[in-house]
């Protein structure tokens, strides 16, 4: 019975696995066909989001291997971070312009996040007076 249940599970996981790289394999053939300025992979994640937001692919077909990717999602990184130590002299020769815009654009989405909230939230009402003064 447990064998039957993990060969279950192993299926959803590949079924899970095989809808991403399907929208992955998609967004590279549009962005090979269409002259797009965006990555292939970001076109094969529009793609996935609107199979998924017009419920064409339920979700829970797609969980399973979301969750795996996740998980490790961390140890994807790691290709990237030990790259980008090729370029650390360049890197340290542009540190100023990189942390002004950090903090620049940092600010910038605090300020417009704050702005919105407190738009939602009911805008600039005054408070009301209080009824027991004169």
């Amino acid at each position: 019975m447990k064998i039957i249940s993990g060969i279950r599970q192993l299926g959803y996981l590949l079924r899970a696995l095989l809808i991403i790289y399907l929208c992955l394999y998609a967004g590279r053939a549009i962005g090979w066909l269409l002259p797009l300025s965006l990555p292939a992979s970001i076109i094969g994640m529009l793609l996935l989001f609107t199979l998924l937001a017009t419920q064409i692919i339920p979700l829970h077909w797609v969980k399973p291997g979301c969750h795996l990717l996740i998980r490790y999602m961390t140890l994807l990184f790691v290709p990237i971070s030990v790259g980008v130590m090729n370029y650390s002299d360049l890197l340290l020769a542009q540190f100023g312009p990189i942390v002004v815009s950090c903090v620049i654009s940092t600010l910038i989405v605090l300020i417009s996040v704050g702005l919105c909230a407190h738009h939602l939230a009911g805008g600039s009402k005054t408070p009301p007076e209080d009824a027991s003064q004169p």
